[in-house]
Formats: structure tokens, C-alpha cells, sequence
């Protein structure tokens, strides 16, 4: 694998906060310059907007675009809690319109205003949708005060969404499961016992094999589930049993990197192709930081 050719791409092409995002976490970067770098893309309602998805490129702010946000923020390990970008992110969860009471919703109407791949254009929701909800409930769990308002919604929203989980376990899709996989890490980080958390890592066995692309012959050109998306490192619960898919993975890091340093997109919008080009571009950036952090993660 180059490790210079990658750097390189991301020094060149990768957006300030993909950059601070690499310098982080293989230079001894500072934590400061990937926050400086997120801030940009919040709005003063404390949600986020600005294509931080590469996807979308509302610039108001919606829940989707906001949990993208806190996934920067579990990436860097911020335990500041009260942290201003944090505490902003609070506020704007508890009183954001697309907050039903029991949900986030996954897509916003304002999504339709701006360039965008398909899958975000905006769709009523006809029934509950955990993705981004379970995430972003372990987010308010992990980070909110115990006594304040909303980390009494986030509580009951636990029983709510572990509920619905064991009930349709397995799911089918890969992105909702990490969601709840997300879920599962924050309550284990935050010693929280308010569900059996037992019953809940066995579920998550069940429902990561059940999403993993087994045949690995489509990974090069299909859009599909690898075991990055659950397993962060050797230390993960859920590695032992995946052991070989995530060896499998490493390998496919290590022999389908382009001579250019990046790896690619297997993914199109089909739509709007001057923003796809500059968002492909983006993306890039962003595969080659996630493909190294877990290459690395599995070494030693």
C-alpha cells in the first residue's frame, strides 16, 4: 500500500476537515484543527448542513447531516462534555421541527432545494426509521446531562428503539445496523445497564453477520457492507468471529489502492453531475482516511 500517494491525495483534494481529520489521527494532529474544521459546517440553530454528508448539499441543517457530525466527534474521542460544538448539538436535537417525538427524521423537505444523490431526496416517513435515531440516542446518553430534559427523552428513546430492534432483528439494512451497532458502543462507554446489554451484543452478532457481503468478488465494484463498518479494532466484541472477513478486507485495502493514492467510489448520483464530480472528489478523500484508520487498526 502507498502511504505517501495517499497522503498526498488528501494534501492536495481533501477538504479542511478531511485533512485535520488525517493529520489527526497519523500526524499527531491536534483535535482543535478537526473542530475548528467541523464547526464550519454548523448553523446557529446547532445542527448541521453544508454537505458535511457528501451527499447532500443542503445547507440548512437536518438530523442526518447533524449525526455525521457526532461521528466526527466519536472519531476524535472528545469527552468534553460540555464542549460548545457538543452542547449545541443537544440543543438542536431537542428542538429541531423534525423531531416527531420518537424519531429523527432521515430525510428533511429542504433536501430538495440543493444538489443531491437520490437516496436524500425527501420521503414522508411512513413508519419509524432508526437511522440516524439510535445513533444519535447514544449520542445524547454518552454526552447529555443526566438531569436535564433531553437525556429523559433519550432514555425512554432506548427502550423504544431496543424494543423495535430485538422485534425485526435481523434488518437488512447495513446502515441501520450500524446505527444500533453505534448505540451499543456508546451505552458499553457510559457503563449505561438501562437495557441487557448481553442480549444486545448477541442481537448485534446475528445482524452484523447478517448485513456482512460475504461474496467478496462484488467489493470492488458494488456498494456494499464490510466489516469497517462495525469493527474499529482488534479489541471489538464483534472481531473474533469476522476475524477472517476483516483479514480479508485489509488485504482488499492493501491491493485495489489506485496509483494516485485513493480507492475507488463505488457509488453515483445519477443526477447532477458537476456536484457529483466535486462530491466524488470529497469522497475520495474520506475513503482513503477511513480505509488507513482501519488497516492500521487491524495491524499488530
Amino acid at each position: 500500500m502507498n502511504i505517501e500517494n495517499a497522503r498526498k491525495f488528501v494534501y492536495r483534494n481533501a477538504r479542511p476537515l478531511d485533512l485535520a481529520r488525517w493529520q489527526f489521527l497519523f500526524e499527531n494532529g491536534s483535535r482543535e484543527s478537526v473542530l475548528k474544521a467541523l464547526a464550519a459546517y454548523q448553523n446557529m440553530d446547532g445542527g448541521f448542513g453544508h454537505a458535511l454528508e457528501a451527499d447532500s448539499w443542503n445547507t440548512e441543517s437536518s438530523p442526518m447531516q447533524t449525526w455525521a457530525a457526532t461521528e466526527i466527534i466519536r472519531e476524535i474521542h472528545l469527552d468534553e462534555r460540555e464542549h460548545p460544538i457538543i452542547q449545541s448539538i443537544l440543543g438542536y436535537l431537542e428542538n429541531t421541527k423534525y423531531f416527531d417525538g420518537h424519531s429523527w427524521n432521515n430525510t428533511v423537505p429542504s433536501n430538495d432545494r440543493y444538489p443531491h444523490a437520490p437516496w436524500w431526496s425527501y420521503v414522508p416517513a411512513k413508519e419509524i426509521n432508526y437511522n440516524p435515531t439510535a445513533s444519535l440516542t447514544g449520542f445524547i446518553l454518552r454526552y447529555a446531562n443526566p438531569e436535564s430534559e433531553i437525556y429523559r427523552t433519550a432514555q425512554r428513546l432506548l427502550k423504544e428503539a431496543y424494543a423495535y430492534f430485538k422485534e425485526n432483528c435481523p434488518m437488512e439494512s447495513m446502515h441501520t445496523a450500524s446505527c444500533f451497532a453505534e448505540l451499543y458502543e456508546d451505552l458499553s462507554e457510559c457503563e449505561m445497564a438501562a437495557i441487557d446489554m448481553k442480549e444486545f451484543e448477541s442481537l448485534l452478532r446475528v445482524q452484523i453477520r447478517h448485513v456482512l457481503t460475504m461474496n467478496t468478488s462484488a467489493w470492488a465494484e458494488e456498494y456494499v457492507c464490510k466489516p469497517s463498518l462495525f469493527i474499529h479494532s482488534k479489541c471489538s466484541r464483534f472481531y473474533e468471529e469476522n476475524r477472517e472477513l476483516c483479514d480479508f478486507e485489509c488485504r482488499f485495502i492493501s491491493e485495489t489502492q489506485n496509483s494516485d493514492g485513493t480507492w475507488d467510489v463505488t457509488w453515483d448520483w445519477g443526477c447532477y453531475p458537476e456536484q457529483w464530480h466535486i462530491s466524488k472528489n470529497w469522497w475520495k478523500s474520506d475513503i482513503i482516511v477511513n480505509n488507513m484508520k482501519f488497516y492500521r487498526s487491524m495491524q499488530g
